[in-house]
């Protein structure tokens, strides 16, 4: 069976790819193993070193990857060269803290010495998505690798080409050959994936159907899951926000990757004295976005990654029009080629609707109006999703307040978007998932935490 990429806009075959044989998968699978046990060995300069020849190469090169980005997912070329500016950040990130974050930490007991180490654990499997092809994959491995563990990739199919790219950047960068490799398979071979005992840990960022699949056979082999699921993350806007910048940011982070992503801004909250102003500005902004050829500078939306993507999400906007959304823009397929879907605003969302209890993932905003504070942040928190969520105002500490201890999600942002960072955890609750990655937390996901006592 061919994995195949396929060019969003034309609908073109990128390139096929012959997807491995059994024998194949388990003589990579060895091969990263053996260079594990040497990998694990080296020092922290020497790692350090190499994973700054990799953020040169990201820098180097952004142009091409984003190019390769396009024809595969269908991301704005300015958005892909971002994406492989941030994973040359992210090398950088932990090639400078790696050592120090995972120091030994002495504890004093009765011993005559006590202390705590950090080892790695073996070769990790990463499970990534195709929205974001390099990024995800490169906040598992940066971490990952400095702290001397090996990685085999199951990419998303349609994304082949940038899950090899990411393959020959760390050989390019000199790390050992098959410490970091890609298995080219469907995800019905994933299970014997994770079987294998030369597998020590998993990490996926996907949908919750396989976020709930890949813990259950994880689990059962009692190996443990690091997952970053969906999201439908709230933004909860107050009268006393500076409106201008707040409706901005709120359009810009709908409209990120398209519309693509787990951390986009989802649900629009606002108090019934201020919808009426927000929205009629809200629907000028997003019909302001142009929509168009990705390769093109100028274009804000590029096309949904899949056809049958495009097509999904048409079916969320409709289902909840029939029950009682309005809609205020877009909501309708466009003529001609290509997977593009508008930028669209609903309104009148409530419960039992797919744009109130499902994740949209593409510009499709949902505005919910509410009386007041409390309303907001109970309809906030009663989502399914924990990921990531926002709250305007002008008053920061009543800000503060609210995402500190009243949001439930694992990201909370106050009077701007939500965004990963190399020095900041990133992960959700609730059915987005559990674990995190990034930061002096992340990287200690997938090591052994080690007590070690002399008397």
């Amino acid at each position: 069976m061919a994995l195949k990429s396929i060019n969003p806009v034309t609908g073109e075959i990128v390139e096929a790819y012959e997807e491995m044989a059994g024998a194949e998968v388990e003589d990579k699978i060895q091969k990263t193993h053996r260079a594990y046990l040497d990998w694990r060995l080296t020092d922290f300069p020497t790692r350090a070193l190499l994973m700054k020849k990799a953020a040169l190469l990201l820098k180097k090169n952004a142009a091409d990857y984003a190019r390769l980005m396009t024809s595969e997912m269908g991301k704005t070329i300015k958005e892909g060269r971002s994406e492989a500016e941030k994973c040359a950040w992210v090398c950088d990130y932990f090639a400078e803290k790696a050592e120090e974050f995972l120091k030994r930490e002495e504890i004093k007991t009765d011993a005559r010495h006590s202390f705590v180490t950090f080892e790695p654990l073996g070769v990790i499997l990463a499970i990534m998505p195709w929205n974001f092809p390099f990024w995800q994959t490169f906040r598992f491995a940066a971490p990952g690798l400095m702290a001397g563990n090996g990685a085999v990739l199951k990419h998303a199919s349609n994304v082949s080409g940038c899950a090899l790219a990411i393959e020959n950047i760390f050989r390019e960068a000199g790390f050992p050959e098959n410490l970091f490799t890609t298995l080219l398979i469907s995800s019905e071979k994933v299970n014997t994936v994770i079987e294998n005992p030369l597998i020590a840990a998993v990490t996926l960022t996907g949908s919750v159907p396989a976020g709930k699949a890949v813990a259950a056979k994880a689990g059962a082999m009692l190996k443990k899951t690091v997952l970053e699921l969906g999201g439908s993350d709230p933004y909860i806007v107050f009268p006393d926000a500076d409106m201008e910048k707040s409706l901005n940011i709120c359009v810009n982070s709908r409209l990120i990757n398209s519309g693509q992503s787990c951390i986009a801004a989802k649900r629009f909250i606002v108090p019934e004295i201020l919808a009426d102003a927000f929205e009629e500005v809200f629907v000028e902004k997003m019909r302001n976005k142009k929509m168009g050829d990705p390769l093109q500078e100028e274009t804000d939306i590029g096309p949904q990654a899949r056809q049958d993507l495009r097509d999904d999400l048409h079916r969320q906007v409709q289902e909840s029009m029939k029950k009682g959304a309005r809609c205020l823009l877009g909501g309708e397929l466009p003529p001609g080629d290509g997977a593009y879907y508008p930028p669209t605003v609903l309104t009148n969302v409530r419960p039992g609707m797919p744009a109130y209890d499902e994740e949209l993932f593409g510009p499709v905003a949902a505005i919910i109006r509410v009386k007041d504070e409390e309303e907001a942040i109970h309809v906030a928190n009663q989502s399914k999703f924990g990921l990531g969520a926002a709250v305007f105002t002008g008053d920061l500490r009543r800000g503060e307040e609210i995402a500190a201890k009243r949001l439930q999600a694992g990201c909370c942002f106050v009077n701007t978007n939500v965004t990963s960072d190399p020095r900041l955890p990133f992960g959700g609750i609730k059915e987005s998932g559990y674990g995190r990655e990034l930061s002096y937390y992340g990287i200690k996901e997938f090591v052994n935490i080690k007590t070690v006592y002399i008397k």
